[in-house]
C-alpha cells in the first residue's frame, strides 16, 4: 500500500498552476510521472502523489522539472481562470474512471504519435526515392546525350573518312587517264611513222616499173613483210575469285552442307535483326556479336568507356547468352561508378556461367570480384566481403584478392565498434 503525499505546495495565476513535490530522498531515476489533461501522478515508491484537477490543462505544453529531491510541475490551463482548489472531491468509483480514462487517453494519443512518426516515415521513404529516381532519370540522360554527342562525332568522322576515300579515288581516277592518254599519243606517233615509212617504199617500187611481174610481185611480198601492225594498247585484267566463308580450298570442301549451314545462318540473323534499327548500316561481318565484342575490349583499352558500353549493348542484343559481354560491360560500368549496373551485370555473367566447371572459373571469379567492388563502393562491405570469399574459394591462393578481403574485414570490424 503505497503512501500519499499531503506535504505538497501549489500556487496559480489566470494561465498556469505550480505544484512543488517533494522526493523524500529518492533517487530521481525512480519517480515515474504521469498526467493527463483532468489527472497527475507520480509514483516514486514507497510514495505516491495523486491529484485529480479541478479543470483541464494543456498536458502537451506542461513541464516538469526534477531537481534537489523535488519535482516542479508547470500546468498550463486551458481556460484563464482562477482555480478554487487543486484537485476536486470524487468518490473512488468516480476516482476509478478518471484513472482509465486518463489511461485510454494516454494509450490513443501514443497509438497517433506512433502512427504519425510511421506516416513521416513513409512520406521520408517517399521523397528519397522520387529524389532517387529523378537523380537516375538525369544521369539516364546525361548518358544518352554524351551517347547521342559520340554518335554524332563518329558519323562526321566516318562521313569525313569516306569523302577523303573518295578524292583519293577520283584522283587516282585522273591520273590513270592521264597515263592512258599519254600512252595512245605514243602510240599514234608509231603509227603516223609506220604509215610514213610504207609510203616511202611504195613510191620507191613504182620507179622499178622496167622490171617483170615476177620481180614487182616479190618486191610487193616484201613490203607486206616490212608492214608490221602497230602493238596493242596496255590494260588491266580484272580477275574474280569465287568469295568463300569457310577457310578451306573449294575442291575441298562439302558444298551442299556448307550452303545449308549458311541459308541456316542468314535466316536466324534476319530473323533476329528485323527489330534492330541500328543494325541496318553495319556490314555482314559487323552483325557478328563476337566482332562487337573485340570492338568493345578495344574501346575499353582506350579508356573509351561508353562507346565500349554501346557495342556490348548491341552484342548483347544480338546474342544475350555469352557471358563475357555481360562481365565486360559491369567493368565498364565499374568505371563510369554505375554501381548498381555493375551489380546487376555481374549477376547475370554468374547466372550464364553454370555449372561451375574449371572452364569458366576465371569467368566467375572476375564476376565475383566485380560485384564484390561494386558493393563496397557503395557502402555495402558485408555483401562485397561475401563475393571476395567466393572468389577465394575458387582461387585461394590469389594474394591481391586476399588482401582486398582483409582491409573489408577490418573496414567491417572497425564500422561495428563505432556503433
Amino acid at each position: 500500500m503505497p503512501l500519499l503525499v499531503s506535504d505538497y505546495n501549489w500556487q496559480q495565476t489566470k494561465t498556469a498552476v505550480f505544484i512543488s513535490v517533494p522526493l523524500r530522498g529518492v533517487c530521481v531515476r525512480d519517480a515515474d510521472v504521469f498526467c493527463t489533461e483532468n489527472y497527475l501522478k507520480v509514483n516514486f515508491s514507497p510514495f505516491l502523489f495523486e491529484v485529480f484537477l479541478y479543470a483541464p490543462i494543456d498536458d502537451e505544453n506542461s513541464k516538469a522539472k526534477i531537481g534537489n529531491d523535488t519535482i516542479v510541475f508547470t500546468l498550463y490551463k486551458k481556460e484563464a481562470a482562477m482555480w478554487e482548489t487543486l484537485s476536486v472531491s470524487v468518490d473512488k468509483e468516480m476516482m476509478q474512471r478518471i484513472r482509465e480514462k486518463s489511461i485510454l487517453q494516454a494509450q490513443k494519443r501514443a497509438k497517433e504519435a506512433t502512427e504519425a512518426k510511421a506516416t513521416a516515415r513513409r512520406e521520408d521513404q517517399k521523397y528519397a526515392l522520387n529524389v532517387m529516381m529523378k537523380i537516375e532519370e538525369e544521369e539516364r540522360k546525361k548518358i544518352e546525350d554524351m551517347k547521342e554527342k559520340e554518335r554524332i562525332k563518329a558519323t562526321k568522322e566516318l562521313e569525313a573518312w569516306k569523302e577523303c576515300q573518295r578524292k583519293a579515288e577520283e584522283q587516282k581516277r585522273i591520273q590513270r587517264e592521264e597515263k592512258f592518254c599519254e600512252q595512245g599519243k605514243k602510240i599514234e606517233e608509231e603509227r603516223h611513222k609506220l604509215k610514213h615509212k610504207s609510203l616511202t617504199k611504195i613510191s620507191s617500187s613504182r620507179n622499178l616499173a622496167t622490171k617483170g611481174r615476177d620481180s614487182e610481185n616479190i618486191f610487193l611480198e616484201k613490203l607486206k613483210e616490212d608492214s608490221i601492225p602497230a602493238p596493242r594498247s596496255i590494260g588491266s585484267i580484272k580477275i574474280n575469285f569465287t568469295p568463300r566463308v569457310f577457310p578451306t580450298a573449294l575442291r575441298e570442301s562439302q558444298v551442299a552442307e556448307e550452303e545449308e549451314w549458311l541459308h541456316k545462318q542468314a535466316e536466324a540473323r534476319r530473323a533476329l535483326n528485323t527489330d534492330i534499327p541500328e543494325l541496318f548500316d553495319l556490314k555482314e561481318e559487323e552483325k557478328n556479336p563476337e566482332w562487337l565484342k573485340d570492338k568493345g575490349n578495344k574501346l575499353f583499352a582506350t579508356e573509351n568507356y561508353l562507346a565500349a558500353i554501346n557495342a556490348y549493348n548491341l552484342a548483347i542484343r544480338l546474342n544475350n547468352k555469352i557471358p563475357l559481354l555481360y562481365l565486360n560491360r559491369a567493368a565498364c560500368h565499374l568505371k563510369l561508378k554505375n554501381l548498381h549496373k555493375a551489380i546487376e551485370d555481374s549477376s547475370k555473367a554468374l547466372e550464364l556461367l553454370t555449372p561451375p566447371v574449371p572452364d569458366n572459373a576465371n569467368g566467375r571469379m572476375k564476376a565475383y570480384i566485380r560485384r564484390g567492388t561494386a558493393f563496397c563502393q557503395l557502402e555495402l562491405y558485408i555483401e562485397g566481403l561475401q563475393d571476395y570469399e567466393a572468389a577465394l574459394k575458387i582461387d585461394p591462393s590469389n594474394k591481391i584478392v586476399q588482401n582486398d578481403a582483409e582491409k573489408i574485414r577490418k573496414i567491417i570490424q572497425g564500422t561495428e565498434v563505432k556503433s
